[in-house]
């Protein structure tokens, strides 16, 4: 299989695995996205391989986007000083480029299993949403933290995470930007199962291979009419969330949720 910088890829009998490799926190970007969309559409093309499962090393599944890289902490000293302009989402890459990247996620063909051993906040979040089932542990935490940090929702996450927990739920999770737990996710149906964080990885992998038994046609066949359109449903969402992002990306609030959030400390949002 192709080397990746940041992932590991490997093939176990029919499933393929796919593993973060940015520990502890696995902080992604548009090279991650990238690289993740980049094995799974290597997946579709290999006929032996009929399910995947996406994993991470380290302490969280993928703490979503790192605003305080100290790129972008440098960026900020620099237009305090005048010499540099810059927002805290800098570190991301051109963000509608990483949301493109994401898309491709949602257009890929076999079934993914996310084996989510620990935190999936924000864009981690929408990763972990991206897969068809997700295993997950007491321990786990799953956060739509952007309007703690004065952000609008990104990675489709206004299509998909109502479609997996009911509408209520989602707008529970993006307004109050709460953390909820595996147990939790279990019951609102964020989660297909919660086990021991030892065994999250093992049952994820379980799981993939219990699908990669059946009739591999038939799969993609059952998977296509499923999820027939959600990678459209999924970019036109997309268009929105980026336009609001944008917006947001140069306001006060914004700039002051992220600073908080860094500090750990309540945010003093100003509504501009």
């Amino acid at each position: 299989m192709t080397q990746f910088p940041d992932i590991g890829v490997e093939i176990h009998g029919h499933v393929g695995l796919i593993e973060i490799r940015r520990p502890p926190l696995n902080f992604f970007d548009i090279a991650l996205i990238n690289q993740i969309a980049d094995a799974l559409e290597g997946f579709d093309r290999d006929i032996e391989i009929r399910a995947s499962v996406l994993a991470a090393q380290g302490k969280a599944f993928c703490a979503g986007a790192n605003f305080g890289d100290p790129a972008r902490q440098a960026q900020e000293a620099a237009e305090a000083k005048g010499t540099a302009k810059g927002d805290p989402a800098d570190s991301l890459g051109p963000i509608n480029h990483l949301y493109m990247q994401a898309v491709r996620i949602f257009r890929c063909k076999k079934p993914v299993v996310a084996a989510v051993h620990g935190a999936a906040i924000g864009g981690g979040l929408g990763l972990a949403v991206s897969a068809d089932f997700r295993v997950t542990c007491p321990e786990a935490r799953f956060s739509a933290n952007f309007t703690k940090l004065g952000f609008h929702p990104g990675f489709g996450l206004t299509v998909t995470l109502p479609e997996l927990v009911g509408k209520n739920n989602a707008e529970l999770m993006f307004y109050t930007s709460r953390r909820v737990s595996g147990e939790e996710a279990l019951q609102m149906g964020l989660a297909n199962e919660c086990v021991p964080q030892d065994q999250v990885r093992t049952v994820a992998m379980k799981l993939a291979a219990e699908i990669a038994e059946c009739s591999p046609l038939g799969l993609l066949s059952t998977r296509a009419t499923m999820r027939a359109g959600l990678a459209d449903r999924v970019m036109a969402a997309t268009e929105h969330e980026l336009a609001e992002q944008t917006r947001l990306r140069a306001t006060e609030d914004f700039k002051e949720g992220v600073k908080a959030t860094e500090e750990r400390r309540f945010a003093n949002f100003k509504g501009r």
